[in-house]
């Protein structure tokens, strides 16, 4: 009987960072369990780390052999690769694997697609001309069909904890002029539409962390909470959406404050790492949503420091391919 989800694919990211290594534990930890996937990469940089593999030619190809050698969709470097020193002629390769997985995915060959993390500098040397990952898959999805509120969204996810962002990778003092109503509505319609969708929570409950300290005291820090904030808030539950007024961050994730709500709207970057970090700094997961498919990551960088020290920690990996796992099934059952 064919499979109701499809198995995930995974891309190798960065060649000389930790993700080689990271994506055999993961498989190690994983093979017996009912998580199947393919990892698009050089065959042979996987070999290297002791693993039996299996060449493959698409993720489907994973069912039944996965419990016992890593299937792999051979794709060869075009530079060898020195663990630790990221090769910009090896970076077209990367970006073609992320290409390719998204198309697995859109073709349904995939049921979600897990990235290893890749390094910006040789991606931009090469050419690159996205900020990263997120936005990369966002236009080669852009053309698919969606029924829902378009993202992309960055969500944070570790334990209890989904903190999603209203602005990413900018500095600070850019931060309240990105603050606008439409771009806090627009995200607060896709964390709930996905909360749905992907995690199938009936009724989501949000919570919106105010920008300025004490949520602006009223206007005496600060008038993004009077003046945006607030008018959004009332707005979107006129239209059905669970969510509070602009709450003080340093009261918003504690333990008791976190039972309260299913998801977080956070401001800028920080409020929402910090907390996820803290929580839980080896195990956290970046998930985008509003995107015809599903993608998570780990929440880490290339480690180029530790690559090929055997000391890199797969835990995020692997809780990125369980949930991408559960996202699918979600998604599958409706």
């Amino acid at each position: 009987m064919t499979p109701a989800v499809a198995p995930l694919v995974l891309t190798l990211g960065e060649p000389a960072g930790v993700g080689p290594e990271i994506v055999v534990a993961a498989w190690k930890a994983l093979r017996a369990g009912q998580t199947p996937f393919a990892v698009i990469g050089d065959a042979a940089l996987l070999r290297a780390q002791d693993v039996p593999v299996a060449e493959v030619g698409a993720p489907g190809d994973a069912h039944g052999l996965f419990c016992s050698a890593l299937p792999v969709i051979h794709r060869p470097l075009p530079s060898p690769v020195l663990v630790g020193s990221p090769d910009p002629a090896n970076a077209s390769a990367v970006a073609d694997g992320i290409e390719e997985a998204v198309s697995f995915a859109l073709s349904g060959e995939a049921s979600g697609v897990i990235t290893a993390p890749i390094a910006k500098a040789p991606m931009y040397a090469s050419g690159f001309r996205f900020p990263g990952h997120t936005e990369f898959i966002a236009e080669l999805t852009a053309d698919a069909p969606y029924a829902g509120t378009r993202g992309p969204v960055m969500m944070l996810t570790a334990r209890n904890l989904r903190a999603c962002l209203v602005t990413i990778h900018v500095a600070l003092d850019q931060v309240p002029e990105l603050v606008t109503a439409e771009r806090v509505a627009r995200t607060a319609r896709v964390v709930h539409e996905s909360l749905k969708r992907d995690f199938a929570i009936a009724r989501p409950r949000l919570a919106m962390a105010a920008l300025n300290p004490h949520a602006g005291e009223g206007g005496a820090l600060g008038l993004q909470e009077r003046d945006i904030l607030i008018p959004v808030a009332e707005h979107l539950r006129a239209e059905g959406i669970d969510i509070t007024d602009p709450r003080p961050a340093d009261t918003l994730f504690h333990d008791e404050a976190r039972a309260t709500y299913d998801a977080a709207i956070c401001m800028y970057h920080d409020q929402a790492l910090i907390p996820v970090k803290t929580l839980d700094f080896w195990g956290g997961v970046n998930v985008s949503l509003g995107l015809p498919i599903i993608r998570t990551s780990p929440d880490h960088g290339t480690g180029f420091d530790i690559a090929g020290k055997g000391v890199a920690r797969p835990d995020s990996l692997i809780a990125a391919i369980r949930l991408a796992s559960e996202m699918a099934a979600a998604r599958a059952a409706r």
